[in-house]
C-alpha cells in the first residue's frame, strides 16, 4: 500500500495532534518535501515529538524516512500520470477546469490500482464461494456505499441471484434478523465507523449469517465484526468529501466480486445476461 494510502487509512484511529498532522499531508502531500521537521510541526500546531511519533504510527521509522518515501512516490505518480506533484493535493480555488479533471482521474485511476494491486485474492475466493452458494445476500451501506450496494444488487439480480440492497436501518436490521439458512451479509463502509452499518452486521452475526465487510480501514469497527473483510485503497480529502474516489475503489472491488460469482455458472450467466439485456433493449423503444 502507498504511503498515502496508508495515511488515508490510519487517520481515524490517530490522536488529535496526530490527525493534524495526517490531514495537512492528505491535503497538501509535497508540504512533507517542501518542511523540516520543525516547519511541518509549526504548520500543524503541534510538536516535533508528535511529528516523530505520526511517522512510526504509520510504519516510518522517522521523518527523513517519510520525507524520502513520499518523495519517491509521487515522483513515480507525477511521471505516470505526466502532471506535477501537486496534483495529490486536494482541489484548490485557482484550479482550472483541467486542473481538477486531471487530479480526479489520476486519483481514481491510482484508487482502483492500489485496491485490486493489494487485494488478499485467497480472501476474495471464499467470500465468491460465499455468495455463490448462498440462500439469499444482504447488502448495506450507507450514503455513498448504499449506491454500490445497489450496484452489486442490480448485477446480481440480472443473473437470479436472491440479493437484497436495504435502503433504511430498519428494515437492514429486520432482514438481518431472521434466522435463514444460508444468508450472506455484507456491509460497506469505506472508514468502517458506520453505526448502522456495524449494527446490521452484529445482527446478522447473532442470527447465523456469514458477514462480510467491504471498507478502506483495517482494525476498524466493521472490518473487526465479519467473518471476512474485502479492503479498497482510496485518498480521500476534504473538498472529495462526496466519496468520489473512495466510491470507485468500492465499485471496482464489487466488479471483481461479481465477475467471480458470475463465472461459477458461466453458461447460465451469459444466458441470463442475453435474457435481461433482450427485454430490457425492447423497453427502451417504448
Amino acid at each position: 500500500m502507498s504511503i498515502q494510502s496508508t495515511i488515508e487509512a490510519a487517520v481515524g484511529s490517530l490522536s488529535p495532534s496526530l490527525r493534524r498532522i495526517a490531514e495537512t499531508i492528505r491535503e497538501r502531500p509535497t508540504i512533507v518535501l517542501e518542511s523540516t521537521i520543525n516547519d511541518l510541526a509549526a504548520e500543524c500546531g503541534t510538536s516535533v515529538a508528535s511529528v516523530v511519533r505520526f511517522c512510526q504510527a504509520i510504519g516510518m521509522a522517522g521523518y527523513a524516512q517519510l520525507r524520502v518515501a513520499l518523495a519517491t512516490e509521487l515522483g513515480k505518480e507525477s511521471a505516470q500520470f505526466g502532471m506535477p506533484a501537486a496534483y495529490g493535493a486536494d482541489v484548490s480555488p485557482g484550479d482550472s477546469l483541467q486542473e481538477i479533471a486531471r487530479k480526479i482521474s489520476s486519483l481514481e485511476l491510482m484508487a482502483i490500482d492500489e485496491t485490486i494491486g493489494s487485494l488478499d485474492f485467497e480472501v476474495l475466493e471464499r467470500v465468491v464461494g460465499r455468495f455463490e452458494n448462498a440462500s439469499r445476500i444482504l447488502l448495506y451501506g450507507v450514503g455513498a456505499s448504499q449506491f454500490v450496494a445497489e450496484d452489486l444488487q442490480h448485477k446480481l439480480f440480472r443473473i437470479g441471484r436472491d440479493a437484497f440492497a436495504l435502503s433504511d436501518p430498519h428494515e437492514a436490521w429486520a432482514a438481518a434478523a431472521l434466522p435463514v439458512s444460508g444468508v450472506v451479509a455484507m456491509g460497506i463502509s469505506h472508514l468502517g465507523e458506520t453505526k448502522d452499518t456495524l449494527e446490521f452486521l452484529r445482527i446478522a452475526a447473532e442470527n447465523g449469517a456469514f458477514t462480510v465487510a467491504l471498507t478502506g480501514v483495517p482494525g476498524s469497527a466493521i472490518a473487526n465484526a465479519a467473518d471476512e473483510v474485502l479492503y479498497t485503497r482510496a485518498r480521500e480529502t476534504t473538498f472529495r468529501a462526496g466519496a468520489m474516489v473512495s466510491r470507485i475503489a468500492q465499485l471496482a472491488l464489487v466488479d471483481c466480486l461479481f465477475a467471480g460469482i458470475a463465472q461459477r455458472r458461466y453458461h447460465y450467466t451469459v444466458d441470463a445476461l442475453r435474457r435481461t439485456r433482450e427485454v430490457t433493449r425492447g423497453a427502451r423503444g417504448v
